[in-house]
Formats: structure tokens, C-alpha cells, sequence
């Protein structure tokens, strides 16, 4: 009888079927919604081992974000070359940075170890839209991560501030898009259009746009919904999915973990979303 684990041997070793690796570079969120640890859960969701490179703690919870430490440059390249010279990754994201000489270390170092499947969100403002940084931040993810990324997933206002356009209808998303791929990077993913009862992100190639429509779920609960997209983006590239294909099941994956959670009332404040089947 076969077994499900497909084990072999070789030499007196034996092996498994291992889990493909992925690392997020991105901030702690002591409240579980957000960050790596919505990544992670995403990960854990979608079978792929989970990696993080921490490069902020955050003291927050579903109302409010109270203190924020920067973890210090060296240690998070020390963090950045402890997992890639053993694990590597067959995919890697980027969260929350929002420094410019984290940025650009960062980006050296996706370069030094030639990664692939490179998606960049770039975080630059909080979920009331507004700016967290100095335009010098926006400025670094122009110059040195976007020309690296195989994909990038900002939202309207993130658009807004990388080319200085307004971003507000689903016309003015797609003429976003051309300006952010012409960046650098491979694909362009823009998020949070609305058209009625619809949300509407639209993914751009190069060539032609495509329109990923879901209806609008009536909840505050979507804390770590933009994380959750662009993990699972990740995870699916990292499977050896095509960039097309990868984001529109990372879509209906992130339209399911809204719709799991719609209910829910963990704090008092803005919740999470659910990545994962919750078991009772």
C-alpha cells in the first residue's frame, strides 16, 4: 500500500515530502490582525512554511495603534541573512518598512540573493488613508524596491501619493496603473475601487487591465485584508502559478477570509479577517 506521505530513502536518510518556503519582511501586530502574523496565518491556511523578518514591533490593538519600535537596521539585515543563506525562499513579500535606509538595505539584499516572486506592498499610509511617512519613504520604494518587485499591491491612496495623481473612480484607477508600472515592476495590482455594491481592484501586465470584482461584505472587519492578499499572492506564485492566475484566487481567498470573519467581535474596534477555516 502506498503511503500518503511519500517517504524514500536515500543513504540512511529519510525524507518527506518537505513544505515550500516563504518569508514575509514586514512589522509585528501584537493584535494577531495584521502584519506577519496575518501573513503567516495565510501561509499556514494555504500549506506553505512560513518565514518572517521582523522589522518593527507594534503595540496595537482592533482601536488604535499605542507605540511603535523600530527594530535596528543591522539586526533586521542579520534577520535577512540568517534565513537566506540556510532556508531561502521560493517567494518573498514585503510589509511595513518606512525607512528609508531599511528600504535600501532591503532591497540590496533581495538583489545579493537573487530572489524571485518578489511582492512589494507598499505601506505608506494607515487605514484611515492617511500618510505615515515622509514623501523621502515613498521616494525609496520608487527607486529601489519597485523595480525589483514582480508584483505591487498598493491601495487608491498608496497610488495617490507614489504618482501624485488622484485615484478615486475606477477610471482614474487605470490610468494609476500604467504610471506605477512604469516604475519598474513586473505587474501592478491597485486595490480598493468601488463601482456601487462592487469593490474593484484591477491588475495590470504591461498590456491590457483586468478587473477583479467581488460584492462589498457589510463589516468593519477587514483589518489584515491587504496583507492577507498579498501573502496569498505569494503563496500561489510560490506553487508555480502564473502572476494572472495567482491573483485571482488570492482574491476570492481574501473575499472568503472577509466574509469568514463578518460577524466577529474580537475587540471593540476595527477586527480582523480569517485566512483560515475556524474550528469549534
Amino acid at each position: 500500500m502506498g503511503n500518503p506521505v511519500s517517504l524514500f530513502l536515500y543513504t540512511g536518510v529519510l525524507f518527506m515530502n518537505e513544505p515550500v518556503k516563504v518569508l514575509t519582511i514586514a512589522g509585528s501586530d501584537s493584535g494577531g490582525a495584521a502584519g506577519l502574523q496575518a501573513d503567516l496565518k495565510t501561509w499556514a491556511a494555504l500549506g506553505m512554511y512560513g518565514m518572517s523578518v521582523v522589522s518593527v514591533v507594534t503595540a496595537q490593538n482592533s482601536m488604535a495603534v499605542t507605540a511603535v519600535h523600530p527594530l535596528p537596521l543591522d539586526f533586521v539585515a542579520a534577520e535577512l541573512d540568517a534565513v537566506l543563506t540556510d532556508y531561502g525562499a521560493a517567494a518573498v513579500k514585503t510589509g511595513f518598512l518606512g525607512r528609508v535606509d531599511l528600504i535600501q538595505t532591503i532591497a540590496a539584499k533581495l538583489s545579493l540573493y537573487q530572489l524571485c516572486n518578489i511582492v512589494i506592498d507598499p505601506v505608506l499610509v494607515n487605514h484611515k488613508g492617511q500618510a505615515m511617512f515622509s514623501p523621502e519613504v515613498t521616494q525609496a520604494y520608487i527607486d529601489h524596491l519597485l523595480p525589483l518587485a514582480d508584483l505591487i499591491t498598493p491601495n487608491r491612496r498608496e497610488a495617490e501619493l507614489l504618482t501624485g495623481l488622484s485615484v478615486q473612480s475606477v477610471m482614474e484607477m487605470e490610468t494609476a496603473v500604467i504610471h506605477l508600472h512604469a516604475f519598474g515592476p513586473k505587474y501592478v495590482l491597485l486595490k480598493g475601487g468601488r463601482d456601487g455594491d462592487e469593490l474593484v481592484d484591477l491588475f495590470y501586465d504591461g498590456t491590457a487591465v483586468t478587473q477583479f470584482r467581488s460584492p462589498r461584505i457589510d463589516t468593519i472587519n477587514t483589518h489584515g485584508s491587504g496583507d492577507t492578499l498579498s501573502a496569498a499572492v505569494c503563496a500561489f506564485l510560490a506553487q508555480g502559478m502564473g502572476m494572472e492566475t495567482a491573483v485571482y484566487k488570492a482574491h476570492q481567498f481574501t473575499h472568503q477570509a472577509i466574509q469568514r470573519a463578518a460577524s466577529w467581535q474580537l475587540g471593540h474596534g476595527h477586527g480582523p479577517v480569517a485566512p483560515y477555516k475556524p474550528q469549534h
